[in-house]
């Protein structure tokens, strides 16, 4: 038993770092103000011959799509006063493969957010008050982990951002659609290479700040129970 609860603490310590890092790809996926700022930054609209408001609106297609049930996506947009349809077909797949990956980040969200609330209820139900301190340190453990590896892939992305950004297509992705052409590919227009920079700097960030509110508030539990 006492190794089934070392075991069950140290993978809510593991827990830790996955959910914050999830919760933050989650939060940058659906935030509607890190893709226009990023057109506002990069001057998206000079690139693509876009308004503004048609910029809004493929990333709010984009949003939608990444959170909706459809396999293929469909934007169309006003370009010099007639339709044009954003993205060709091989973006179109890539698009599907991308979403595929923002699903499992969903899926590894909940399975985690899950296992820490259950481990911490099931804890705290069983044992009461002499627990408290116990979670409160894993929840620290659990946030200086998060931390140390935000750290590193802060330092990563502003040393080698291309090879990073490089590397992480060649894993994830089992085909080459993700080569896109920037001259007429309108994904990549509306998403240059710093765009993808300022985007995992976000997330870092993001995930930086979940672990200093949840280790303030284990770090705090700590202190209360030792002054009790």
């Amino acid at each position: 038993m006492k190794i089934a609860g070392v075991a069950a603490k140290w993978l809510f310590i593991l827990c830790l770092p996955v959910l914050l890092l999830t919760t933050s790809i989650s939060a940058a996926l659906n935030s509607l103000w890190l893709y226009e700022n990023g057109f506002e930054k990069y001057d998206v609209g000079q690139t693509t011959g876009l308004a503004d408001a048609e910029m809004e609106k493929a990333a709010r297609g984009l949003i939608d799509y990444f959170n909706s049930g459809e396999e293929y996506i469909d934007v169309t947009v006003v370009k010099d006063g007639r339709p044009l349809v954003l993205f060709n077909q091989i973006e179109v797949i890539h698009l599907k493969d991308v979403k595929e990956l923002f699903r499992l980040n969903y899926k590894v969200l909940l399975v985690t957010l899950i296992y820490a609330l259950a481990y911490a209820g099931v804890s705290l139900f069983w044992r009461r008050r002499r627990f408290w301190r116990q979670l409160a340190q894993a929840v620290v453990w659990g946030s200086g982990i998060t931390l140390a590896l935000m750290l590193l892939l802060g330092l990563g992305a502003l040393l080698n951002f291309e090879q990073l950004f490089w590397q992480f297509h060649l894993i994830s992705f089992a085909n080459e659609f993700w080569q896109l052409d920037p001259a007429r590919d309108y994904l990549i227009m509306l998403f240059p290479g710093g765009f993808w920079l300022d985007a995992t700097l976000f997330i870092a960030q993001g995930a930086v700040v979940g672990a200093v509110v949840l280790g303030g508030v284990g770090v705090s539990v700590i202190k209360s129970r030792a002054v009790t």
